[in-house]
């Protein structure tokens, strides 16, 4: 009897089971957003710039996804829903009405059990807000043509080229004729690229020689082989045409997952992946079904590489530099192989997913670029084949987005015509202004913006790209230049926590320029300088300078130097660095506000605040408020061109040709200094360059210190005056500086509660500036709330 019952039980526990299974609530991973995370968007209290908005929230492993926005927080007016979503992001395909929106998402397990919904986020769709909505799947591909090419143009637009090609943009095609002829004459060698040899050390000279040429080689044969199959397209020899199938087949033979494999050389794989769907879509009229079916299989392996490694992991985790271009190529192959490989619609459809919901990476609305402006115009040049590409097979207007809309501002006040030296960020420090006029003169054009368009002819004029790319953008309509006399001369760009300050944006030659950073990406990737670190420029000189050469990615020069706080302008604490290229290295500007005549600029870290005051153009006050809670030295570096002139702390001067910035450390005193012209370590002996390195250090171990500072840059032959006034006050300081052409009197506080008052100027706790001409004119800035 006993046994019966328990059988019984037995059973009915198992025909229960099912239903018990499906009725079981799951939990909801709704943990905060960490380093390195995108985040969940839109945030509570944020405004979006974009209508509809794009969604994001933390993922998890076999689940889809519901989620629900409504204009109420109870949920009783639902404007938009949407289920079985496989993503962790989402954009919906309809715009909404501006206004205050809420939004919850739950999931859902493969067995139909739920979760808990979300936690409810509120937010505010602007007004004026860009109308952005993706199409949702069926339809997005749908739009993509059936037939061939369909990279950057489409079939039925073809003819339209051929005919431009006779006519407005002949001389464009005689270029590409020239080019065909060219590579005819010197055939691409289509050797396999060599693996790294049993043994080869990693980074080493001779590991690099073969990474970066294996990239090389790719990129010669196979945009070669595009070349001569878009120039036969537009009405070229036939001969082009058999050349590139005869590249394109070569390098088909190449081994998928070998030298020129993504996970193996990604500097080759990635190129290799663009320009042979490139090739592919334009040759493919002349490829035999076996051919294209050989083409299909390894485009096939090498797609599924690239989106394995991709997703899901970029969704929610896109702060990798390199993944941040082959999303985007990967999206090329989808578009070039859909239909014709099983996986290529998934490769699309996430690349938009990409682009709609986590892109672009290292800024936000405002412009800009964490990564520096070489890694700027190298990934956004990229990027605009992608554009093109959405353009042109899906009807997608890239520069719709909000940062498009100001991506050229981070050039233009970073670089005004003429200048040496592109700012904070890896492979900048010597390029001139001249090197962004291409990607400025295709933002220009598709973004038609009068500024940069004049940017781009005080630079010597358009540089459109070069080949195939060029002639289908020669057909754009031109831009007319307008002066930017509208525009501010300084910008901060908050969301990478820089600021550009600057006496004039149209002529490097005769302006003096401060380059600041305090940024909430911290110090990772390529964007990798110290938090309140800064550069200054004057009258076309580099005066005071971020160090360093990159030898190699990763070399010991490059990430116990260049990453080093050592390496910028900037203070350490108990002689350690601030956390090297580290998302966790956080910081951000607290504070901004900008004249003709002056600029002030606040940064904060954990437990350093610098004020920088600019007297446009011969005077910088740099104000340091440093607390680590500990007894602490202070080293404060300084870094030249030039060996520095030291005569005592009052009396420093930097030296660049015919401009000159004098120094004053007013606090504190005390302060001894060393400087050498070694780096520490230096880079591979094939690096030529040393610059000089300033370290003034403090006497004594204190829990807080102040440093104020001044700069006077100025042509050698102009004198400044050097009359300055410092005291200490009740609650910080008081400090008045003769100016060439008046005088300037400054409050600077210690302590955020008290009233500082001195020199008929009164402040609670801020920072306040009077600047006073010899005519009288009075001019107040002040940080006061």
């Amino acid at each position: 009897m006993r046994i019966s019952k328990i059988i019984f039980i037995s059973l009915i526990s198992f025909l229960l089971l099912p239903a018990l299974s499906m009725s079981q609530t799951i939990q909801l991973d709704e943990m905060p957003a960490g380093d390195g995370e995108w985040g969940y968007c839109p945030a509570e209290g944020s405004v979006s710039q974009v209508n509809p908005p794009s969604f994001s929230w933390r993922p998890m492993e076999n689940i889809t996804w519901e989620i629900q926005c409504a204009r109420d927080e109870e949920f009783n007016n639902i404007e938009y829903s949407a289920e079985k979503v496989e993503f962790n992001v989402h954009c919906p395909h309809r715009t909404f009405l501006p206004g205050s929106y809420t939004w919850r998402y739950r999931g859902k397990n493969k067995n139909g059990n739920n979760t808990n919904w979300s936690r409810k986020r509120t937010f505010t769709i602007a007004q004026d807000a860009s109308y952005m909505p993706l199409p949702m799947r069926e339809e997005l591909l749908k739009r993509i043509p059936k037939t061939h090419p369909r990279l950057f143009l489409r079939p039925e637009n073809l003819e339209n080229l051929r005919e431009l090609a006779r006519g407005e943009l002949k001389g464009k095609y005689d270029e590409l004729v020239k080019k065909c002829e060219e590579i005819l004459a010197n055939p691409p060698n289509l050797e396999e690229p060599p693996k790294y040899p049993e043994g080869t050390e990693s980074l080493s000279e001779v590991w690099r020689e073969i990474w970066w040429g294996n990239r090389e080689r790719t990129i010669t044969a196979l945009n070669g082989a595009a070349a001569l199959a878009f120039t036969r397209l537009l009405g070229g020899q036939e001969k082009y045409g058999l050349e590139a199938k005869r590249i394109l087949l070569a390098c088909a033979k190449w081994d998928p997952k070998g030298s020129t494999g993504y996970r193996y050389n990604d500097e080759a794989g990635m190129p290799y992946a663009y320009y042979f769907s490139r090739t592919y879509t334009f040759v493919n009229d002349l490829l035999t079904e076996e051919e294209k079916n050989f083409c299909r299989h390894v485009m096939k392996i090498r797609g599924d590489e690239m989106y394995n490694h991709l997703y899901p992991r970029h969704l929610w985790r896109p702060y990798s530099s390199h993944s941040n271009r082959a999303w985007h190529f990967l999206g090329e192959v989808g578009v070039a192989f859909l239909s014709e490989i099983e996986g290529a619609d998934d490769w699309v459809w996430f690349a938009m997913n990409v682009f709609f919901n986590v892109y672009p990476v290292w800024s936000d609305d405002d412009g800009g670029w964490h990564e520096g402006s070489n890694y700027w115009q190298s990934y956004q040049g990229r990027f605009t084949w992608w554009s093109d590409v959405m353009r042109e097979a899906m009807g997608i207007n890239a520069y719709e987005k909000p940062y498009y809309s100001k991506a050229g501002y981070y050039v233009m006040y970073l670089m005004p015509p003429g200048k040496i030296g592109g700012g904070l960020g890896d492979l900048t420090a010597n390029f001139t202004s001249k090197r962004f006029v291409p990607l400025m003169t295709t933002l220009a054009s598709q973004a038609r913006n009068q500024h940069w368009q004049w940017w781009v002819e005080q630079n010597g004029g358009p540089r459109p790209a070069e080949g195939y790319i060029g002639f289908i953008r020669g057909a754009l309509p031109k831009v007319k230049a307008e002066k930017p006399d509208d525009l501010p001369l300084s910008r901060v760009l908050w969301g990478t926590g820089q600021a550009y300050l600057n006496s004039s944006l149209t002529d490097a030659a005769n302006s003096v320029q401060v380059v600041f950073k305090s940024s909430p990406f911290g110090t990772q990737s390529h964007g990798y300088e110290a938090n309140n670190s800064f550069l200054l420029w004057g009258y076309g000189k580099r005066l005071l300078i971020r160090t360093g050469r990159r030898d190699i990615y990763g070399s010991e020069h490059h990430k116990n130097w260049m990453w080093s706080t050592r390496s910028v302008n900037c203070i350490r604490i108990n002689g350690k660095d601030q956390p090297k290229r580290s998302a966790a290295a956080k910081a951000k500007i607290t504070a901004f506000k900008t004249t003709p005549s002056m600029d002030i600029v606040v940064g904060e870290t954990e437990n350093f605040v610098r004020s920088v005051i600019f007297v446009k153009p011969e005077l910088i006050v740099i104000y340091d408020r440093l607390e680590p809670e500990e007894l602490s030295t202070y080293e404060y570096w300084l870094h030249a061109v030039n060996e520095i002139n030291v005569e005592d702390q009052h009396n420093i001067q930097v030296i660049n040709d015919d401009v000159v910035c004098d120094i004053d450390f007013l606090r504190p005193e005390g302060l001894t200094f060393t400087q050498t012209d070694q780096y520490d370590p230096n880079p591979r002996p094939r690096v030529k360059l040393r610059e000089w390195h300033l370290t003034a250090t403090t006497s004594k171990k204190s829990e807080r210190m102040e440093f104020i500072t001044l700069y006077r840059p100025h042509r050698v032959e102009y004198k400044l005056p050097k009359d300055v006034n410092i005291e200490q006050i009740d609650g910080g300081y008081a400090l008045k500086v003769k100016l060439s052409d008046g005088e300037l009197t400054v409050l600077l506080p210690t302590d955020d509660e008290k009233t500082l008052n001195a020199f008929g100027l009164k402040s609670k706790g801020a920072v306040k500036m009077r600047l006073i001409d010899d005519t009288g004119l009075t001019k107040i800035l002040s940080l006061e709330e």
